[in-house]
């Protein structure tokens, strides 16, 4: 972690911010206001059960999570192992879902720009008009889908640069915008952070439903997704739920 101030605690061996989701939006506007970084972007992630049993498989993706200035739980099983095991328990979940509406109204008073990148065209659009929607005023710079290749890559990464978002959004999934960063990054050094955003484009554009509010709170999400998706999820959470159970129990401090 390198975003001064931001305290942490190990949650499933990673190491996660332990801030509320106002205070994850205040603490990206504040880094909106300052200079871009010369190195390049400040970059911010999140995990869930999903990323720390790939984090557990993966050295190298790993590495990749670990290497972000700022790690949020984006997974209601973290907060309770927290509230359980860890002697600085996280204050609440800080799913990107949620963040991303908060982050947009604020930015419409701090003056803070977004860079949309991610999904399917139609997807993308969506979610950038339903973004005005929710945040009239709220400054959009571009956006565009996120299956990019070769020399449209190239000429994409040139045009975010030109126009300097202070937010870029990046919602390609784990782990390809985990390693966008890495491939990419510094050739953005007029943008001053991304945020890996997961599926959050699919959500904000209404395409996929979030679990109801009590499930979200049980930390049964994944058994909704799962129920709407059953073919392309649940080998999945046979595989990791079982992980990220165990690493919580064992690598929670």
């Amino acid at each position: 972690m390198s975003i001064e101030g931001i305290e942490t605690s190990i949650i499933g061996g990673s190491d996660v911010a332990r801030l509320t989701i106002e205070e994850t939006a205040r603490m990206m506007l504040e880094l909106a206001k300052a200079p871009a970084r010369g190195n390049g972007p400040y970059y911010l992630t999140s995990v869930n059960g999903e990323v720390l049993a790939r984090r557990a498989f993966d050295k190298e993706f790993a590495a990749l999570v670990d290497c972000a200035d700022s790690i949020s739980a984006d997974g209601q099983p973290l907060v309770a192992a927290s509230r359980l095991l860890s002697k600085k328990p996280l204050p609440e979940r800080v799913a990107t879902t949620d963040l991303y509406p908060v982050v947009a109204r604020m930015a419409q008073e701090t003056g803070a720009s977004f860079y949309l990148l991610g999904a399917s065209e139609e997807v993308n659009r969506a979610t950038c008009e339903a973004t005005l929607r929710m945040a009239p005023r709220v400054n959009i710079l571009g956006r565009s889908h996120g299956f990019l290749k070769g020399a449209a890559l190239e000429a994409k990464l040139d045009e975010i640069n030109a126009l300097a978002p202070d937010i870029l959004w990046l919602a390609m999934g784990v782990p390809l915008e985990q390693q966008f960063v890495r491939d990419h990054a510094h050739r953005l050094k007029n943008v001053k952070m991304i945020k890996t955003s997961g599926g959050l484009f699919d959500f904000i554009a209404g395409v996929k439903k979030r679990a109801p509010q009590w499930m979200q709170d049980a930390g049964l999400e994944w058994a909704f997704r799962l129920g709407l998706e059953p073919k392309r999820l649940l080998k999945r959470y046979l595989t990791t739920n079982p992980v990220a159970a165990y690493l919580l129990l064992t690598q929670t401090r």
